[in-house]
């Protein structure tokens, strides 16, 4: 079980401090072991707002690191033309020395697609399409667009990338889905517990692991978690209650999603400001409990070896959904904790 770092939830109108927990949570992880570092693809929302483009910020994130991986989580492939990604990648494949990775997503928000709206339809096959010509212009291959002349031409990307091959995964909100269909492309999947719980995870996980081509080996699973250890669980749960309680509610469509173990029956256009406020308790208490990574190290330990057995390969801690880039920079001590005494417990296994 990896454990990386995975930024979010940040509020581009809050008054901290830019990008300070970026980079410092960055350098540390880097010293400590983690696995990675993954910045989002987020548009015209404060919530996000921060993190308009992975590739920039993992640029910066490469400068000032020299062993963690650098990971888009994600890139939304229908706003952008592949070669544009290849390129921005490829750019950050060498700055970090090859330590580039991509986890790409198909986009939900119509608003989003302001950049590219004729793809908004059909998203989900332009993001096939999209994973294979990144593949391929990754690997030096020529591949034909359209160009301004309205002829197809072949185009390589520069510059190479430091790497044949670039590691891909596919981002999922639970839809079972696009866990097979990252599985056919001998892809990763990154995905989260909005909308789902562990035990319909695990068997989204064996869907995926099925469908994986005997060439791809065992695939590779990644489960963002938002996370805060400390030294008393009881602490962190009312360190957390608030900043956790605005996500939820800034996720509200998310969490109607999964409406039916929360208030079954519900219809959005008739919730009250109370119903709302009733709501997101009622997730907190849930998740607090049994869908992040909160409370001690030990609690912590007893996460990790549950997610173990569904067949979860790395957690991508959420660190930045905590409005106090202080408290969040503290628990990461706590969490470099978590991951020496997981190392220990699982020596030689």
């Amino acid at each position: 079980m990896d454990l990386s770092l995975f930024f979010f939830g940040d509020d581009a109108d809050s008054t901290r401090d830019g990008y300070r927990l970026l980079m410092d949570a960055a350098r540390f992880a880097d010293e400590q072991g983690f696995a990675a570092v993954w910045t989002p693809e987020r548009h015209f929302h404060r919530f996000g707002g921060r993190y308009p483009s992975p590739a920039v910020l993992a640029a910066a994130v490469a400068a000032v690191t020299s062993r963690i991986s650098v990971r888009a989580g994600s890139v939304v492939a229908p706003l952008h033309h592949p070669v544009r990604i290849a390129e921005e990648w490829s750019v950050v494949d060498n700055l970090s020395g090859g330590r580039a990775g991509v986890a790409f997503a198909s986009g939900w928000h119509a608003v989003d697609f302001t950049l590219q709206p004729e793809n908004y339809a059909q998203r989900k096959q332009v993001l096939v399409d999209t994973v294979e010509k990144v593949r391929r212009l990754w690997r030096q291959e020529s591949v034909e667009f359209v160009d301004g002349s309205g002829d197809r031409t072949p185009v390589r990307v520069y510059p190479a990338p430091t790497r044949p091959d670039v590691p891909v995964w596919l981002t999922s909100a639970g839809h079972a889905d696009t866990f097979r269909t990252a599985g056919r492309l001998g892809a990763g999947v990154l995905t989260h517990l909005l909308g789902q719980d562990p035990d319909e995870l695990a068997g989204k996980i064996r869907e995926y692991r099925r469908a994986l081509p005997g060439s791809a080996g065992p695939g590779h699973v990644v489960l963002m978690l938002h996370t805060l250890l400390g030294d008393d669980r009881e602490a962190v749960r009312e360190k957390v209650r608030e900043p956790f309680s605005a996500y939820l509610r800034s996720s509200i469509e998310l969490i109607m999603r999964n409406s039916g173990d929360v208030v079954p029956g519900v219809n959005f256009d008739e919730l009250t400001p109370e119903d709302v406020d009733s709501m997101v308790k009622m997730s907190f208490d849930r998740y607090f409990d049994t869908s992040g990574l909160f409370g001690t190290v030990a609690d912590g330990t007893r996460m990790l070896e549950r997610l173990v057995d569904i067949g979860v390969d790395e957690v991508a801690c959420l660190i930045d959904f905590v409005d106090d880039t202080d408290a969040a920079l503290a628990g990461l001590d706590h969490l470099a904790e978590l991951r020496r005494t997981w190392a220990a417990m699982t020596a030689g296994e």
